[in-house]
């Protein structure tokens, strides 16, 4: 198994919350840790078939979010995003569960 890290250096910011998404992404993205390119065995459904499985192993297919008086507890930087890793994908079904008491 192949590993790689990358440190980048970040400039300084004033007192606050600084989104560094699009500064990560453009040095780490995920077509370069899984990239078409290697010799994968599962091909049979295109050469972003089995990039896109191993993608999908990293980011995970499932998440958990409480339900506070109602809504969404999220935080004020956080959502909800489908990650799609296929060129030509179709459409995608959604299972939502909520669990809880009343109240």
């Amino acid at each position: 198994m192949h590993w790689s890290q990358k440190t980048i250096q970040l400039p300084p910011f004033a007192r606050g919350c600084h989104l560094i998404t699009s500064r990560v992404i453009r040095e780490l993205a995920l077509n370069h840790l899984v990239p078409e390119s290697l010799d994968y065995i599962h091909t049979a459904e295109g050469l972003d078939d089995m990039p896109a499985h191993v993608k999908s192993s990293l980011l995970g297919c499932s998440l958990s979010i409480p339900i506070t008086n109602g809504t969404l507890a999220l935080g004020t930087w956080q959502g909800i995003y489908l990650c799609e890793h296929r060129d030509r994908a179709q459409g995608r079904s959604l299972v939502l569960t909520v669990m809880g008491d009343e109240g």
